[in-house]
């Protein structure tokens, strides 16, 4: 049985605290980066911003899209993506109708 078999094979907690691992390491080490940066370390702090970014756009988005639809059992966090699918959907019309010059 193969990675995404395994993970696909998970309950909804489970799978919820598989995605949680990953994201409580990587958001936090963004902050540390923008701290090495602001010590003066540009290079370094860059080098690690890009490096969290890329882990998380890899290895984060990559998992919740295989987890998602276990987390979406969850019925406090259907109900959470549902919300920010809302808010990203208004968010997204208020900036068109900005951009057409219409409020």
């Amino acid at each position: 049985m193969g990675l995404k078999q395994r993970i696909e094979n998970l309950g909804p907690y489970q799978s919820l605290f598989l995605l949680a691992v990953p994201t409580a390491t990587v958001e936090p080490l963004k902050l540390v980066a923008v701290a090495v940066a602001g010590e003066g370390h540009w290079i370094a702090g860059t080098a690690m911003i890009v490096t969290c970014y890329l882990l998380s756009l890899i290895l984060v988005e990559r998992l919740f899209v295989v987890v998602k639809p276990k987390l979406l059992t969850i019925p406090w966090f259907a109900k959470l993506w549902t919300t920010i699918l809302a808010v990203r959907t208004w968010a997204a019309a208020s900036f068109r109708r900005l951009r057409e010059g219409t409020s």
